[in-house]
């Protein structure tokens, strides 16, 4: 696990602080993988600092690689909902799709899923990527569901490709896979549900161009809810992001799968 020396507990409360006074009410207040938020040293005192300050509840959505550490486990028992990433429950194909670290071990990871679905009393919710020719065969979808159904989640989130994907072989499987793990799901009891496409609109007193750029920084933006946003913000779309894409050069509109995005482009590795 590694510790970010810039960022305290302290100070990750004051602008979570400041946050929550622009965008008021919110569900929960969020560790997302921008990054794996488990390599935090500090996550389990952020996640008790911000309750008690702030009287949130906080999510904490994690790629679960960490989670066969005891350590791990203990930091997230303080928050009240945690989404684990289970793209495969077969080796071979979860170094296809998750193309791991060399060090991480598969079976360790099953385990520490397990142990926290035995420890953990907030709400465990699942996450499944479905990517085609990857883990879209029957008898993986069978061994996915399987894995699942073990730990008992409140619910199975179930998604594929929508955005353009860093490799052009991540492409979507064909529509009735999702049903085929739903009804494998729904047999065992284990409520399911897929993810949607639809961007979620930014926080109603963020400026458009703060709230795309930043949002562009974790992934792509569709071309029609950019333009949207300006609209409604009085600006005319084509304009500003003829100006939006002059200023910053990184970025680019892609076509992917029949529609447009906006994307950041990758830096060149030194």
């Amino acid at each position: 696990m590694r510790e970010n020396p810039t960022q305290t507990p302290q100070k990750l409360l004051v602008e979570v602080s400041k946050a929550l006074e622009q965008y008021g009410k919110v569900d929960y207040v969020t560790f997302v993988p921008d990054g794996e938020p488990t390599l935090d040293l500090n996550l389990g005192q952020e996640i008790s600092l911000l309750k008690k300050e702030l009287n949130v509840r906080i999510a904490v959505i994690t790629n679960s690689s960490l989670l066969w550490i005891k350590d791990v486990r203990e930091s997230l028992a303080n928050s009240d909902l945690v989404s684990v990433k289970i793209d495969a429950a077969t080796k071979h194909t979860w170094i296809k799709i998750n193309r791991p670290h060399p060090k991480l071990d598969h079976h360790k990871i099953l385990l520490g899923l397990r142990k926290l679905s035995q420890e953990y009393n907030g709400t465990l919710i699942t996450e499944t990527m479905l990517v085609k020719n990857i883990n879209d065969n029957i008898e993986e979808l069978k061994a996915i569901a399987e894995t699942i159904a073990n730990l008992n989640p409140h619910k199975a989130y179930i998604a594929v490709p929508t955005r353009p994907p860093a490799e052009p072989w991540a492409t979507p499987p064909k529509p009735q896979t999702i049903q085929v793990l739903q009804e494998e799901l729904a047999s065992k009891g284990i409520k399911t549900e897929p993810l949607t496409t639809i961007e979620p609109p930014p926080p109603p007193t963020t400026h458009p161009i703060e709230y795309i750029l930043a949002t562009t920084q974790v992934h792509p933006l569709p071309l029609n809810h950019i333009e949207e946003i300006l609209r409604k913000q009085g600006q005319d779309p084509h304009k500003t992001l003829k100006q939006l894409l002059e200023k910053h050069r990184e970025l680019q509109i892609i076509e992917y799968m029949g529609h447009k995005y906006l994307i950041r482009k990758q830096s060149n590795p030194r």
